[in-house]
């Protein structure tokens, strides 16, 4: 059995995972009180093979929350658990609770929305230091959010296999705040510069060919993937979920793209689960 336990502040976006996971198969259940855990998993401990996801956010009893480790110490060993915390800039957060005009779980007459957000980030302090995997969603649209939960999730099958996800981005946009690696190519020989190049990306034929026939590019290439091949068993070892190598260049258009591409392509025949995501192609593509 397995389950799946999504959390994070309010306007992250809990509940587009929790659709995304509905929509694949798992039972969901939102705003679960944490101390029903237990509970929840034995009414279906007849069903071994039942997915199961559920939402847990500050409208929980704080106490509840505060000792869900103790909570999650109690559910049988064979069930496969997984805490995913989604989370954004306090300025992000109100910007969305703006557009929206929706009105924070934790705001009130006498509770500004501000005053709120920072009441719900203690309250849920518990559960993001026992996330596997912690998810910015900042510059993401729900499509990217979507995207990623399925690859991040639904991929991840085989509970043995670390899913592996390389992330192109441009410095000028942010470094992802959810990377647990970061490499900066912007020492490599630019498209940009190149007038034939400059409007295509590190997808195209044309851009590729010119990025793969550069010393610098191989050489990068080559350190990367050695470097990789090395560390990643021991990140396995360690038993981790989730592993995300960001690359990045200026505009996270044409080298980022080309090595994060090359990366995944060449770790693909050695990991089950090994994404790619251009985080500013996808930009250009949802405008």
């Amino acid at each position: 059995m397995k389950l799946v336990i999504i959390s994070g502040r309010s306007g992250s976006g809990k509940s587009t995972a929790l659709k995304v996971l509905e929509d694949i198969g798992f039972y969901c259940i939102d705003n679960l009180p944490a101390a029903l855990l237990p509970a929840l998993i034995n009414e279906y401990k007849n069903e071994p093979e039942k997915q199961l996801a559920t939402c847990i956010d500050a409208r929980s009893n704080p106490q509840e929350i505060a000792s869900i480790s103790s909570t999650l110490s109690e559910l049988p060993n064979s069930l496969s658990v997984e805490v995913i915390y989604l989370d954004a800039t306090d300025s992000v957060l109100i910007k969305r609770f703006s557009e929206t005009r929706r009105k924070h779980p934790l705001s009130n007459a006498n509770t500004s929305l501000q005053t709120a957000i920072d009441q719900e980030k203690t309250i849920l302090d518990p559960i993001a230091h026992l996330a596997d995997l912690h998810i910015n969603t900042n510059q993401m649209n729900v499509h990217d959010l979507r995207g990623l939960i399925k690859k991040r999730l639904v991929s991840h099958s085989d509970e043995k296999n670390m899913a592996l996800l390389f992330t192109s981005f441009g410095f000028k946009h942010g470094i992802p705040i959810d990377a647990d690696m970061v490499f900066d190519v912007r020492c490599l020989p630019n498209p940009h510069w190149e007038p034939l190049l400059r409007e295509l990306t590190g997808l195209d034929t044309a851009c590729a060919h010119f990025l793969s026939a550069q010393d610098d590019v191989k050489s990068m290439l080559k350190d990367l993937c050695d470097y990789l091949e090395k560390w990643l068993p021991s990140f396995v070892d360690a038993n981790r979920s989730y592993l995300t190598v960001a690359i990045g260049c200026t505009g996270g258009q044409h080298r980022s793209v080309f090595i994060a591409q090359a990366l995944q392509e060449y770790f693909a025949g050695s990991q089950a689960n090994c994404q790619v995501h251009h985080r500013e192609l996808s930009k250009l593509l949802n405008q």
